[in-house]
């Protein structure tokens, strides 16, 4: 509150209203406002709320009207001796003095007070902000050393992927080569079975077996005299009659290249002697 105010405030730390119309004044120069004047005044005996001091006095507490009507002001100082008015006046502008001394107190009580919470939280705030720029750094390491560890897992990927590459190129090729194969000897195996299914029975690998031809015995030549020797002609080695019901296992003939017997069975394939796959 400055000098150039005319308005007063409630001393009652509660309230701190600004006045008008009525209020109560005290003999310790305080100022209450109508409504807290008259609770706290009715009571006996009468307190001072601001100071705590007693009031037993008759004029201790005077209710008064702030905008007081003109015949009033015309009439409250008629009749006083100049020194009695000033002396009057001079203790009404004390009052004032002291109200604006007071609202000055007040006032930088409340500042200092302000000021010292603003300078603790000041204080916290710092420590708050010092805490988050630990943090802070703290991340900004972590997270730098996290791209380094993120740039060497991406490298270790690119060289794990170029060799996976390499080892699906080379899979490949291996594929291409055992399908190559595998289609070859497959190939091979069937002309094979081909083979030895048209082989006859009495043939063993593609070698004529006994049965094909018979062996026929040469007649014993006469005995001649001669200088060369004792006879002209010298039978085989193997001559010996041959039976009429099958022959031997390797039973063959010297005239392969003719036709068979009239009396041989014609041929015909046998699959018991055909080769098995390897």
């Amino acid at each position: 509150m400055s000098l150039c105010e005319d308005a007063l405030l409630c001393n009652l730390p509660r309230c701190r209203a600004r006045l008008s119309g009525f209020a109560w004044v005290t003999a310790c120069s305080h100022v209450f406002c109508d409504q807290h004047g008259s609770g706290q005044f009715s009571r006996s005996p009468a307190l001072c709320p601001a100071c705590g001091s007693a009031l037993s006095g008759k004029l201790d507490i005077v209710r008064t009207d702030l905008n007081p009507p003109e015949d009033y002001k015309g009439m409250v100082l008629s009749g006083l001796r100049p020194h009695t008015v000033l002396e009057v006046t001079g203790r009404a502008l004390a009052f004032w003095s002291y109200q604006i001394h007071q609202e000055r107190m007040y006032q930088e009580y409340t500042y200092s007070k302000a000021e010292g919470r603003l300078k603790q939280m000041d204080k916290v705030y710092a420590q708050q902000l010092q805490g988050k720029d630990l943090e802070v750094s703290s991340s900004r390491s972590e997270v730098s050393s996290l791209k380094k560890m993120l740039e060497e897992y991406k490298k270790k990927y690119s060289e794990v992927s170029e060799k996976l590459m390499d080892r699906n190129r080379q899979y490949q090729k291996l594929q291409g080569l055992y399908d190559s194969l595998r289609l070859r000897s497959m190939a091979m195996a069937g002309e094979g079975d081909g083979l030895v299914a048209a082989a006859p029975c009495g043939a063993l690998y593609g070698m004529p077996l006994g049965g094909t031809s018979r062996f026929v015995p040469m007649e014993n030549p006469a005995r001649v005299d001669s200088r060369e020797g004792d006879f002209r002609h010298r039978p085989p080695f193997f001559g010996s009659p041959a039976p009429d019901g099958p022959v031997g296992f390797f039973g063959f003939s010297p005239g392969e290249d003719r036709a068979p017997h009239p009396q041989a069975p014609n041929p015909v394939p046998c699959s018991s002697f055909k080769m098995k796959k390897i």
